[in-house]
């Protein structure tokens, strides 16, 4: 477990092995948070996520515009702490805390669980599925009562409701987490994922969203693809 830990850190502080490793980093993030508040087993708010939706773009958070709020947030920290007497700056050339190459790392790690367009709900009175284009089912079952935990050598991967929102957790060992937390718009034809990163390695987690609009399988649609590296590119398909 040790060997793995020290890979996803390695992934953290240098950003292009991400590229080698990607597939394997996504398949190990199921879900997580930042901090450990109790999930519920009952959907208490019944709110029904069942359907199809696809990625707004429009609606949905800039990459690059959620990474330079992150670095500025930062640098009020290293600000404070120097007027506090500190000497820790927010961003440095090397490794370390707040080091360039982890807050890049955590930006490119949310922006690469992310990238799902489309997405297929079915729920249930004690099961939820969620089918992710491009990327592993995200699932949670509810029996017995309880909201599910699992232990693995991995980490600790929890699943569960939030009030109305439903939300999915892994904890891994070395201080790094994940968490998707899914919410409905009032008028039921708007998804919001926001999708929270968390490392030991960088003093603020990453928070991204993503909005997904309903739509009916087989219409024409557009296509889009926007990260740190490439800009918006969008395409007109069939489904």
């Amino acid at each position: 477990m040790a060997g793995l830990c020290g890979t996803l850190r390695a992934v953290m502080r240098f950003p292009f092995l991400q590229f080698v490793l990607g597939a394997l980093v996504a398949c190990l993030l199921v879900a997580c948070a930042g901090e450990r508040r109790p999930l519920e087993a009952t959907n208490a708010k019944r709110v029904d996520y069942s359907g199809n939706w696809e990625l707004n773009y429009a609606k949905s958070d800039n990459i690059q515009a959620r990474l330079n709020t992150l670095v500025r947030d930062l640098q009020r920290q290293a600000e404070q702490r120097a007027q506090r007497g500190g000497n820790q700056g927010a961003v440095s050339i090397g490794g370390g805390s707040n080091s360039g190459a982890s807050i890049i790392g955590l930006a490119q790690m949310a922006d690469m669980i992310t990238q799902t367009q489309l997405l297929e709900i079915a729920q249930t009175a004690n099961t939820v599925k969620i089918k992710r284009e491009g990327n592993f089912t995200l699932s949670c079952e509810f029996f017995g009562g309880d909201s599910p935990t699992v232990e693995s050598p991995l980490g600790t991967e929890i699943c569960g409701w939030d009030s109305h929102q439903l939300v999915y957790r892994l904890y891994l060992p070395e201080g790094l987490s994940i968490q998707h937390r899914f919410s409905m718009g009032p008028d039921g034809e708007r998804l919001n994922v926001a999708t929270t990163v968390v490392s030991d390695q960088v003093s603020s987690p990453f928070v991204l969203n993503r909005v997904y609009n309903r739509f009916v399988p087989g219409q024409s649609g557009f296509r889009c693809e926007q990260t740190l590296t490439r800009g918006k590119v969008c395409t007109t398909e069939s489904r």
